[in-house]
Parts: C-alpha cells; sequence; structure tokens
C-alpha cells in the first residue's frame, strides 16, 4: 500500500442552465476574483452572439464542437539528457487538452482590446468553430513543434 496521498480531483457542480460540466468549468476559468455570476453571464450571453452567428439550434453543442476543435493532441515538453535539452514530444492527457483549449480561447478573446468580452468570446467562439482564428492558429503550431522534433520522441519518459 502507498504511503503517499494522492490528489484526488474536486467535482464541481454543473452549470444550472445547460446542466453541462464542460460549461461550468469554462465559467470558472473566465471568472476573475469570485465574481461568478458576472462570469455567467459574459459566457452566457457570449453563447447567444456564438449561436446566432453559426446559425446553430444549439448553443452546447456547438461550443462542445469548437472546443473539440481548438484541443491540441500533442505537446513538447523539455527534457534534460546530459548537457542538452530536448524538446520531447509527448500525447496530452484527456483533461489537459480540454483545459488548454480553454485558457487558448479565454486568452486570445481578452487580447482582443476594445470590445466587449462577450463579443470577442463569441467571435473566438465562432473562429474555432469554423477552423479559424488564434486559438486553432495556435493548436496548429503546438504540433508542428511536436512534428518537428518527433526525432526526439524516444527520449520520452
Amino acid at each position: 500500500m502507498s504511503r503517499r496521498r494522492r490528489a484526488t480531483k474536486r467535482e464541481i457542480d454543473p452549470d444550472p442552465i445547460y446542466n453541462s460540466y464542460v460549461l461550468a468549468k469554462f465559467v470558472n476559468k473566465i471568472m476573475i476574483q469570485g465574481r461568478k455570476a458576472t462570469a455567467r453571464k459574459i459566457v452566457y450571453n457570449a453563447l447567444e452572439k456564438f449561436a446566432k452567428r453559426v446559425k446553430s439550434e444549439d448553443p452546447l453543442a456547438a461550443f462542445e464542437q469548437a472546443l473539440e476543435n481548438a484541443k491540441p493532441s500533442l505537446e513538447v515538453k523539455s527534457r534534460r539528457i546530459g548537457g542538452a535539452t530536448y524538446q520531447v514530444p509527448i500525447e496530452i492527457a484527456p483533461e489537459r487538452r480540454t483545459s488548454l483549449a480553454m485558457q487558448w480561447i479565454i486568452n486570445y478573446s481578452r487580447e482582443k482590446a476594445g470590445r466587449p468580452m462577450e463579443d470577442a468570446l463569441a467571435g473566438e467562439l465562432s473562429d474555432c468553430f469554423l477552423n479559424q482564428g488564434s486559438a486553432i492558429k495556435k493548436k496548429d503550431d503546438t504540433h508542428r513543434m511536436a512534428e518537428a522534433n518527433r526525432a526526439f520522441a524516444h527520449y520520452k519518459w
């Protein structure tokens, strides 16, 4: 029996309107300084605008498709072997894939200065839905970096 205490993932409550765990996680990532009501308002309004832009009946399904398009499958990690540091490509765990996609979408939405967050978020989500935009470019760059360093894959640990 292991003497170490293993970290346990806390279960979060699903989002009250769409009853989705993924959307609840997204709201938590949008939230700044504990203002969950403000974060929910931003996300719900952005979802409505996003659904109108992509002409979707179900905003949650369209959101999940946009998130799926932004999820990376490979990334590189630095690994020091002897005196050299190699960028080793590794596969990403499913929870980290989702987390990275959410972070990229939120960060690129926040970078769009001069626009309300709702509009910027709706724009970034619609770009992801159509496989274009900043978050998709970041995913492609990550995949390209992993592909370029495929020769070092045998250093995976």
